[in-house]
């Protein structure tokens, strides 16, 4: 899933960038309130990871504006540890969660998948679908009693069928979930990634729609 964050100290940048796409997700990266209203206007994105002090202003505007254009996207606001009044404001204003600094990649990855779950209105973690059973924290699974794990990409194309089982979704659609906008899009890395995919789950598990795109085959009775 597509994650913009939204943070200007350098380092934790390329952090956060690289630990939530080694965690399946594909993260955008802007550095001020501008470049994010900018990306956020664009849309497509199932979540936020937004400071609160950026160079030319302040998270929490970017987080009330959000709001207040009905902008429901999951948003996590980070957070120095001693700024309580900060994250009171951020919860008040419409934030989903928050975390304070330094903190731990794992549990940034863990809290996005959450506020995600809920906005989708899912209880329960695990995606299920004709008998594959995934666990998104480990990007594994099981398919009639074995055990399956996927990379990254290969979990981010799966994921993005799960979520939407039976629709078809286009080769563009799936690039756009594994591809950042500064990133060279591979022109074959679809098919190399479903067909993966095909080789771990069944050949018939992703069904090739020709001229349209890719969907999970029906759920069987």
């Amino acid at each position: 899933m597509r994650i913009l964050i939204v943070e200007d100290d350098a380092t934790l940048a390329n952090g956060l960038t690289v630990g939530l796409r080694l965690s399946g997700f594909t993260p955008e990266l802007v550095e001020t309130c501008a470049d994010a209203k900018a990306a956020l206007s664009q849309g497509g994105f199932a979540a936020v990871v937004l400071d609160i002090l950026l160079p030319d202003g302040s998270g929490l505007d970017i987080l009330s504006g959000m709001r207040e254009e009905h902008d429901a996207t999951p948003t996590l606001l980070l957070t120095a540890l001693d700024q309580i009044r900060d994250r009171i404001a951020g919860l008040d204003l419409g934030a989903d969660d928050y975390l304070g600094k330094p903190f731990d990649l794992d549990e940034v990855a863990a809290r996005l998948r959450s506020i995600v779950r809920r906005s989708e209105g899912r209880a329960q973690a695990r995606l299920e679908w004709n008998g594959l059973s995934v666990d998104p924290a480990r990007m594994s699974g099981s398919l009639g009693g074995q055990d399956i794990s996927f990379s990254p990409r290969e979990f981010v194309i799966l994921r993005a069928l799960l979520e939407r089982p039976g629709a078809i979704l286009s080769k563009s659609t799936l690039e756009e979930r594994l591809y950042g906008w500064q990133e060279g899009v591979e022109s074959n890395a679809v098919e190399v990634h479903v067909h993966n995919l095909r080789a771990k789950l069944g050949a018939s598990f992703i069904e090739t729609v020709r001229g349209a795109g890719y969907k999970v085959r029906k759920e069987v009775v």
